[in-house]
């Protein structure tokens, strides 16, 4: 199925790409969640108009992305959760809880879909976590986990 994606999405393309992807995973992912339309002929206006918009865009964020990444790595990030006795979570930490813990510690307002786990986090301590802010800059944050 061909698709015109929204937003950017990693391991796919960026937004304006049109893509052809597999039925079911445009239908219960990409659509449903508005990552993605379906493709159609009319819809190319679309595209031209989403490329546009994300060219002005990655003009004016080159400079900002790199200013954030400075930002970024030099904020203290600390999360509470809940833990058992053996410092394992009970369940583990999402991107959103780290984007909201990134925002509340004072560093800037973080799109939850840019950042990264390596793996899951399921235990106490610290850990890196990547934040992608532009095609070709990622930030390292340090992201401390503590028992709530």
């Amino acid at each position: 199925m061909k698709i015109i994606l929204k937003h950017e999405v990693s391991g796919l393309g960026t937004a304006g790409d049109v893509v052809d992807v597999k039925d079911g995973y445009a239908r219960n992912y990409l659509v449903p969640r508005g990552f993605a339309i379906r493709w159609t002929k009319g819809g190319e206006k679309d595209v031209a108009q989403i490329r546009r918009a994300r060219k002005i865009h990655e003009i004016a964020t080159i400079e900002q992305a790199n200013e954030i990444k400075g930002r970024l790595e030099g904020t203290k990030v600390r999360l509470a959760v809940r833990s058992g006795d053996a410092g394992r979570l009970f369940g583990s930490v999402t991107p959103a809880d780290v984007a909201s813990a990134i925002k509340s510690a004072g560093g800037p307002d973080v799109d939850k879909r840019r950042v990264e786990l390596g793996s899951p986090i399921k235990t106490l301590g610290s850990h890196q976590v990547s934040v992608r802010l532009h095609a070709e800059v990622a930030a390292k944050v340090n992201v401390e986990i503590v028992a709530a």
